[in-house]
């Protein structure tokens, strides 16, 4: 008996300190981020692989933008609209979420293989300007908006800025990389 609490005890201690190490490098990094509160609260929750690094952080804040984009464009897709310029704006909405969604994809295949050496200014330049294209095709979406009243607009503005928080937070997060220098996968 005494035997078996002991077992318990050290895997609920094992598993709270390996819990606290990932709330730890989430709440230090996401601390100066645009949105701390989304960072954290996002990042904290993200289960699909462990994050031990700033470059495993980048990794899943890029991930936690992909999908909520990705949800965000099924949105669009169901939104039902009258008007000829709701059409309008929602066709260009839609479209700006599928580029914004592409430069997501090559951010994160790019952040897979991100490495220390004569290729991290140029990887780093990529991500940058990926992130920062995918954060604009949200930003131009709901500008499309800003005619158009009603539930409708106030919709979209609700699932697009929920979208560009997170991706705001992931491309601080990818900035930071280049400020870790140790802490960058090395080949």
């Amino acid at each position: 008996m005494m035997k078996t609490l002991l077992v318990s005890l050290f895997l609920i201690s094992s598993v709270t300190t390996s819990s606290s190490s990932v709330s730890d490098i989430v709440r230090s990094s996401c601390v100066h981020a645009s949105y701390p509160t989304i960072c954290i609260r996002t990042l904290s929750s993200y289960s699909d692989s462990p994050i031990n690094t700033p470059q495993d952080l980048a990794q899943a804040a890029v991930k936690i933008t992909l999908s909520r984009a990705r949800k965000a464009s099924g949105f669009l897709s169901r939104v039902k609209v009258e008007s000829k310029r709701e059409k309008g704006a929602l066709s260009d909405c839609i479209e700006q979420m599928g580029d914004s969604m592409e430069e997501l994809r090559k951010s994160l295949s790019e952040l897979k293989h991100v490495r220390r050496g004569n290729a991290f200014k140029w990887q780093m330049s990529n991500l940058e300007t990926w992130v920062s294209a995918a954060l604009t095709n949200e930003d131009t979406c709901l500008d499309g908006f800003n005619e158009i009243d009603g539930k409708i607009r106030s919709d979209v503005k609700r699932k697009i800025t929920n979208v560009a928080r997170v991706t705001s937070n992931a491309l601080y997060l990818i900035n930071r990389l280049d400020d870790s220098p140790n802490k960058i996968t090395h080949p």
